[in-house]
């Protein structure tokens, strides 16, 4: 069965996004979700890693997907493959989420859900520090890109309530520290949860996964 929705959103003034958001919190606490913002650059693995929590975590909560995307749906239908209820948002080529789209997305979802995880587009820069509603902004960065992305992108790392390192099945080939992420990591949040996972062979995603679990329940 395809679960999946392709709702067409739009851009406000900014200046509103603010008091837009703070509303949009209000209404998911009323409607006792919890919503969770993924951020990272595109290729980070945004999808697997929701697809893995969602398998994780689908016994114990209800949950649903917000994919936002400039066009096409091919997320949307990946994530309707666990069984979670998903929204494909089209940005009209707006680089960055904002709460007016949120809120429209959760509108579309036509039901109520424990937890909402919204997959913004992949972009560290227009997506960096843009209230759009959530509970939780989450950043990845990949073995892959370098343990000095957070010196290039200070405000990303700097803004996230948690930043995941995946793909650390890829360490022997890459030249990246554990050691100096961290350091470069809390040298701007200092007190931000870092999880080092891969969630293409699941290794640590259990972790991630019991740590929002804890955040959706406390």
């Amino acid at each position: 069965m395809d679960n999946t929705k392709i709702l067409l959103v739009k851009a406000e003034l900014r200046s509103e996004n603010g008091e837009k958001a703070d509303k949009l919190r209000e209404t998911i606490k009323e409607k006792n979700s919890f919503m969770v913002n993924i951020t990272s650059s595109p290729g980070s693995g945004k999808t697997t890693l929701l697809k893995r929590t969602i398998g994780i975590l689908k016994d114990r909560h209800s949950i649903a997907v917000l994919e936002a995307d400039i066009d096409s749906d091919v997320d949307a239908k990946a994530i309707s493959e666990t069984g979670a209820k998903a929204v494909q948002l089209h940005t009209g080529g707006m680089c960055h989420m904002d709460a007016a789209m949120a809120r429209d997305g959760v509108a579309a979802l036509e039901g109520d859900y424990d937890l909402i995880f919204i997959e913004n587009i992949g972009n560290l820069i227009c997506t960096a520090g843009f209230d759009i509603g959530a509970n939780l902004n989450v950043t990845i960065l990949s073995v892959p890109e370098g343990d000095d992305k957070p010196l290039k992108y200070p405000k990303m790392y700097g803004w996230a309530d948690a930043v995941v390192i995946n793909k650390v099945d890829a360490l022997p080939v890459f030249d990246f520290s554990k050691e100096r992420i961290i350091e470069n990591v809390h040298n701007l949040n200092p007190e931000v949860p870092i999880f080092f996972l891969s969630a293409k062979t699941g290794e640590g995603v259990e972790d991630f996964a019991d740590w929002l679990n804890e955040k959706i329940e406390g």
